[in-house]
């Protein structure tokens, strides 16, 4: 008897900006400016830190962590939205969309991990400053990188893992030019449950959770702050955290305004509103990050203005 192959999964269908399909190379324009600049400014970022020893302390040792977390998400998003854009190449095999989907979640959940790291560190260099540098040693710095990767990348493995087994017989038409959870699996057709009651749960006890303890922190922060005899030294231990508060905002901002996209606003919303909010979800942080710190921070900006000048002086 013939032996036969088991069938070949059907790929996902990505979707670039509804019926804007004639002008999607023009649309790519910006796209491809926008993830120049995250790549420039990310990679910059990281450049800094890794080789001005001066740069060497826990507060860039966090910063460094966030910008290769937003050098990871986009990478991860980049190949796919350009090629929806620029080649028309909608086809996404399976097996890529779940890993796709993986890394894009796991890299959020790095990345208010990362945030909720750099509060803890405000929060030692204001309220015990004389014990910083006791207490934030670069071992203890690493065990919380580690511990932020081990909690995004084991986390979020139950929700992705069914995705493989889910049999897909409606539609494989997706929302956005990447792969979303939430987008796959309501393709499935299958018991979805655990995949709609467990993120709503790791949401909670992630973002949600990270979101308190640093808004809390914040809270003693500026308990402390207000203290402080010196108006001039409130203003200066204020201004450190100037920075952290609006990637903070950034962040937590879009995660908010996708996931209440994707919640209520399904029937109601024009697809071209989830579209766009997907893309400045996985867009806007990393394009954002580095302005904030290069134009609050002024080591980073001394040092980035070092950089840039010797370059033209070189080419000069």
């Amino acid at each position: 008897p013939k032996l036969s192959l088991p069938p070949v999964a059907a790929p996902f269908l990505l979707t670039g900006f509804l019926g804007s399909e004639a002008i999607h190379h023009w649309i790519s324009i910006p796209f491809f400016m926008i993830y120049f600049f995250i790549l420039l400014g990310n990679g910059t970022l990281f450049f800094l830190i890794w080789n001005d020893s001066s740069l060497h302390e826990p507060m860039y040792y966090f910063l460094a962590m966030l910008a290769g977390t937003d050098l990871g998400m986009t990478l991860t998003t980049m190949p796919t939205v350009l090629g929806v854009l620029l080649l028309d190449q909608r086809e996404i095999s399976q097996g890529a969309c779940f890993t796709q989907s993986y890394f894009i979640h796991t890299l959020a959940i790095v990345e208010s991990g990362v945030l909720l790291a750099m509060a803890y560190d405000r929060f030692i260099a204001i309220r015990t400053p004389l014990r910083y540098n006791s207490i934030l040693t670069n071992s203890r710095v690493m065990k919380v990188g580690l511990g932020v990767l081990m909690r995004s990348f084991m986390s979020i493995v139950p929700p992705i893992m069914p995705l493989y087994w889910f049999p897909y017989c409606r539609s494989h038409v997706l929302s956005h030019a990447f792969c979303l959870h939430q987008d796959v699996m309501k393709l499935a057709c299958a018991d979805i449950t655990f995949n709609r009651v467990y993120p709503v749960i790791l949401v909670a006890l992630t973002f949600f959770l990270d979101a308190l303890i640093i808004l809390f922190s914040y809270i003693l922060i500026l308990k402390t702050v207000m203290g402080i005899a010196s108006r001039e030294e409130r203003a200066k231990a204020l201004n450190t955290c100037v920075s952290h508060i609006s990637s903070v905002l950034v962040f937590y901002i879009t995660v908010i305004g996708l996931t209440f996209i994707h919640r209520f606003g399904k029937h109601h919303l024009s697809p071209v509103i989830h579209v766009l909010m997907g893309n400045i979800y996985i867009l806007f942080p990393p394009l954002m990050n580095p302005i904030i710190y290069s134009v609050k921070t002024q080591q980073i900006r001394s040092r980035m203005l070092r950089l840039f000048s010797l370059d033209m002086c070189q080419d000069a």
